[in-house]
């Protein structure tokens, strides 16, 4: 390993596989080095249904990547999302061990390990159990109860749960392209990091990331993640009206969407035109109204975030947005999308850019890298909690995973 340690991220989506190389610097900040992308064929709404083109653009993106920042790397942090995901919230329950009842790490550890004592299908396993909150005989909002005194210690904790094969064909795929993994992160966790702010997480926001086949939510409270979500439509769903709508083959309109797309007909200029390609041999392309694209864009728009709107309501979670909305992904950078968001939730809304490091900032401040660059922070987040110091960051990763597989 070199003098500092590399934290490397793999973002494997369903338009595009994006690696991000992280290096901390001498005053332990984190800074971008190396970014790699490529087009992702292997994925359908955030599942793997190809091995072979998985594979392929994990080896692409690693290989720029690597070329950019001029090292190699052989593990990472790898994202996972999907409609398989499935999370919840549960409660352990235990009695102090200790006889001067001071709390230690392994009534911690048991009363985690306890709180997973619950019925969870044969074919799922569970891909992260977070704690929200710690309560001391009956005194409750603790977050770290190590060194304090008590006879009864409880926890709320968030569950989350991947179906077994998904999670498994997406293991096989990062193996098969060489690389080690560190730890697999649900890309809500991991783009919380990049775009949230301490504030917003203390007094309520809802996160929606809407990448290319998915749409992504989570809630944030009292610091903690209390919901996660995921719907199975995205950006990929606005591609394909505009090629229906406007009668234009996929891949032009998906050049349309981002250099034309916009979700607010009133944003428009109504004598504003564009040129859109025709399908079929020798036929010309046609001038069109942009406000026609609008038209065709923005009922989607809308659904997407009432089936949010929704969803969040049905759990009651909608008086937790005291902070309002956060929109991020790939899809967030169409324009209006803001104004349709606040419409629908009325809430302010804002567009979550990854913020928090340093290095290539100018290449991925914008939010289709929000998950990528989330990932190196939740690495460099890990890495700080371990109390790791200059001197021990030889050996880096050999020590990250061991602490992993004591987590």
């Amino acid at each position: 390993m070199p003098k500092n340690g590399y934290i490397v991220g793999f973002d494997i989506g369903t338009k595009k596989v994006t690696a991000i190389i992280s290096e901390i610097t001498e005053d332990n900040k984190i800074e971008i080095i190396g970014i790699g992308s490529s087009e992702s064929r292997g994925l359908r709404k955030g599942v793997v249904v190809n091995l072979d083109a998985t594979v392929d653009a994990i080896n692409k993106a690693q290989e720029e990547a690597e070329l950019m920042a001029g090292v190699e790397i052989d593990s990472g942090f790898i994202g996972i999302s999907g409609a398989h995901i499935k999370s919840f919230n549960s409660r352990g329950v235990i009695a102090v061990s200790s006889k001067n009842r001071e709390i230690s790490r392994e009534d911690i550890n048991r009363v985690i390990d306890q709180s997973k004592a619950v019925s969870i299908p044969p074919d799922r396993e569970i891909i992260h159990i977070i704690p929200q909150e710690f309560v001391v005989d009956e005194q409750d909002g603790i977050k770290d109860p190590l060194g304090m005194s008590g006879i009864k210690l409880e926890v709320n904790v968030h569950i989350v749960t991947g179906a077994i094969t998904s999670v498994q064909n997406l293991k096989t795929c990062t193996t098969r392209a060489g690389v080690e993994i560190e730890q697999i992160v649900l890309n809500q966790i991991a783009t919380s990091a990049s775009v949230l702010t301490h504030d917003e997480r203390e007094l309520g926001v809802g996160l929606i990331d809407i990448g290319a086949g998915t749409t992504e939510i989570a809630i944030f409270e009292r610091g903690s993640l209390w919901y996660t979500s995921i719907i199975p439509i995205g950006g990929d769903n606005f591609t394909n009206d505009i090629a229906v709508g406007l009668r234009t083959p996929i891949p032009d309109a998906e050049k349309i969407k981002k250099k034309f797309g916009c979700v607010s007909g009133p944003l428009v200029d109504e004598q504003e035109t564009i040129e859109v390609a025709s399908v079929g041999r020798g036929k010309k392309p046609r001038v069109l109204s942009r406000q026609l694209l609008a038209d065709i864009l923005q009922p989607r728009a809308e659904e997407i975030f009432r089936l949010v709107d929704n969803d969040i309501k049905r759990m009651g979670y909608e008086k937790s947005l005291n902070s309002g909305v956060v929109l991020t992904g790939g899809t967030a950078l169409l324009e209006g999308l803001e104004e349709v968001a606040e419409s629908v939730f009325d809430l302010p809304v804002r567009r979550g850019d990854p913020g928090g490091i340093g290095g290539l900032v100018d290449r991925v401040s914008t939010p289709d890298y929000a998950s990528a660059v989330g990932l190196v922070l939740y690495g460099h987040k890990l890495w700080k909690q371990r109390g790791l110091s200059k001197e021990n960051k030889k050996g880096f990763m050999a020590k990250l995973k061991d602490w992993l597989k004591e987590a």
